[in-house]
């Protein structure tokens, strides 16, 4: 079963659950998926459909943080339950020695040199590690390395 299919298959559930706070999340879901397929007339794979749930995985994040600064902890919490209703159709994350490897794999792989080679090691990491894992945790676990072997 594809991960739009198992997405569809949720909201169904949901339904008959009558769960409207999941109901409205995965809707959100699958609207979003809709619209990309529209937009780029295409059909999205799993791996079109994680980078739409990741995007909206960041969102959700920067939505938290700007509630809780704001002190709306009623808006943070309905982000946060949404976050979690997402993360499940993620894959796997992986650890973060599972990063570094892959990192030093694709510093080697490029023959990168120092901070001057980010944009060459994140390109080929990101079709890697796309959905995996925050890809910002990923940027800065390169810039460090990438640091390190220049000095």
């Amino acid at each position: 079963m594809s991960l739009k299919e198992q997405i569809s298959e949720d909201m169904k559930t949901a339904m008959r659950a009558k769960d409207s706070a999941r109901l409205g999340t995965i809707r959100l879901l699958l609207a979003a998926i809709k619209q990309k397929e529209v937009d780029e007339r295409i059909v999205l794979d799993d791996a079109q459909v994680t980078t739409v749930i990741d995007k909206m995985l960041k969102q959700r994040r920067d939505s938290i943080s700007q509630y809780e600064s704001a002190c709306r902890q009623d808006l943070a919490d309905a982000e946060k339950f949404e976050l979690e209703v997402l993360t499940a159709y993620m894959p796997q994350q992986m650890s973060a020695d599972e990063v570094r490897a892959v990192i030093a794999e694709v510093i080697a792989a490029v023959g990168a040199a120092g901070p001057a080679d980010m944009g060459k090691v994140m390109a080929p990491l990101k079709a890697k590690l796309a959905g995996r894992t925050d890809m910002a945790q990923a940027s800065a676990l390169v810039k460090a390395a990438l640091s390190g072997n220049a000095g």
